[in-house]
């Protein structure tokens, strides 16, 4: 007696120290909302993270397009040494000079005249000048070791065949194409948050429901423990609740582990550790409220919601911009130039060791002429990728007319499954109070108990998947519709 008194005082202790240690788990623990879950979902996503930065970064690229309007400005400089100077000339040049005639009114050169005869003087046939002019090689030599030189240049395109208007044209589409895919993102994101977190409240219900049919079972135990001492039930009738006691208690288990499982889930997509413990809101909620909300279907409306819809006729919109980037490519280009250039040594004045500068304005113009149809060539791919996108357009519109179709026929039937759990939840439990009545009235057998017992389990378990699949069916025909609500 001592000893069972002690064992009795140790169980007590320690069914104490979990009790507390659970009410400290629970008052620790954050209760938060479906809404909540979402917004911490949305705020620490990477994937959206990503998508956020990429509308950044189509926004840059639109500026950068919008600057290909205006004049650009460039400098351009450089420095080379050479290791030897330049001469105009090989050797020192005499060249020959001339005079004023005033009888011929005529310029002649200055020659040697033979005393002899009076005549100019030749040698081996050349005239001998009289005169000279000496020109130095030393005179024609420049010292460039040194020489530098650059450019201030600004080039302003005037027309360059409806490429810039149509680079504009994409990067603005480019830019609302990357909201649009951060949108779709941010729907994915939220129908997969809500369908972890309905998943634990799905779990947490069957995890109390696990609780309440071990505690159903260990009643039913106790009480076929007191009719076998009393001689009313037999040991064969003991082994079989207790199998079926057995059975509960690793489904608990494998409910519990599932459960856990569950909330790790739901506090990584969330953003948190894995071990986060969450309550949440409507995980203790007996009923989730389930109707039928009416739908109108309106496929208009729905191509107007849809982000990948939306996203798919943006980039139609973009490849039609870009056969106007290839057809440019067949159209002249015209620009105008002004540029400030500097050189050292000066070439303006004499090559000497000194910057001289100059300004100069004019005109470039590009012209096509023969490409052996390489350019009209790119036209046509980029015409026929063109019509690849809005062939994938119609596509998908025809699949997402099913797709709501079907999502609104999922609906209905989950609702309509829902309603007949609960009737049948009722049944089960009217059956299995029949089946304790009559089995304490010795009216029934325990076959009869053991059979109620296991129709009112899944009579529950299915109401608790019935109300979940309501929530996630609307949740998805919501999505499927573009009306989802975050």
């Amino acid at each position: 007696m001592l000893q069972q008194t002690i064992e009795s005082v140790v169980i007590m202790r320690n069914f104490v120290f979990i009790i507390l240690c659970t009410i400290g788990l629970l008052a620790s623990a954050q209760v938060v909302t479906l809404d909540s879950c979402r917004h911490m979902a949305l705020r620490n996503n990477k994937e959206i993270q990503q998508a956020s930065l990429g509308i950044e970064k189509a926004n840059y690229q639109r500026k950068e397009a919008a600057a290909a309007y205006l004049p650009q400005f460039d400098l351009t400089a450089g420095y080379i040494f050479n290791s030897r100077k330049v001469s105009l000339v090989k050797e020192d040049q005499m060249l020959p000079t001339k005079s004023f005639n005033l009888q011929t009114g005529a310029y002649d050169y200055n020659l040697v005249i033979d005393p002899r005869t009076g005549a100019p003087l030749q040698v081996n046939g050349q005239y001998v000048p009289s005169t000279i002019a000496l020109l130095p090689k030393s005179g024609l030599t420049y010292n460039i070791h040194n020489l530098m030189g650059g450019a201030l240049t600004v080039t302003q395109p005037i027309y360059m065949g409806g490429k810039i208007t149509a680079m504009n044209q994409i990067t603005d589409l480019a830019q609302q194409l990357a909201r649009e895919m951060r949108e779709s993102k941010v729907e994915d994101v939220i129908y997969n948050v809500d369908a972890a977190y309905w998943q634990v409240v799905s779990l947490c219900a069957k995890q109390k429901l696990a609780r309440s049919y071990v505690s159903l079972i260990e009643r039913l135990d106790n009480d076929v423990k007191v009719m076998v001492n009393e001689g009313v039930a037999t040991r064969a009738n003991q082994l079989a609740v207790d199998v079926k006691l057995n059975e509960a208690n690793v489904d608990l288990t494998k409910v519990d582990n599932g459960v856990t499982l569950s909330r790790m889930l739901l506090a990584q997509l969330c953003g948190l550790p894995v071990n986060t413990v969450m309550m949440l809101a409507d995980e203790g909620r007996d009923e989730l409220g389930a109707t039928l909300a009416p739908t109108t279907i309106d496929m208009d409306k729905v191509y107007g919601m849809r982000h990948d819809i939306r996203s798919l006729e943006l980039a139609t919109k973009i490849y039609d911009q870009k056969v106007k980037v290839a057809r440019s490519e067949m159209m002249p280009k015209l620009a105008a130039v002004a540029a400030l250039h500097a050189t050292n040594p000066n070439s303006y004045d004499g090559f000497e060791n000194k910057f001289g500068a100059a300004f100069s304005v004019g005109a470039t113009l590009r012209m096509p002429l023969w490409h052996w149809g390489g350019l009209s060539n790119k036209v046509k791919a980029a015409r026929v990728e063109a019509d690849v996108k809005r062939l994938e357009l119609d596509d998908a519109k025809e699949k997402i007319e099913l797709q709501v179709n079907q999502a609104s026929f999922r609906y209905q039937e989950a609702f309509k499954t829902y309603e007949a759990t609960r009737a049948n939840l009722a049944q089960a439990n009217e059956n299995l109070r029949i089946a304790n009545v009559a089995f304490k009235e010795g009216m029934g057998t325990l076959d009869d108990v053991l059979t109620a017992q296991t129709a009112w389990l899944k009579a529950n378990s299915e109401k608790i998947d019935a109300e979940i699949d309501v929530q996630m069916s609307r949740e998805y025909l919501d999505k499927v519709m573009g009306t989802m609500s975050y």
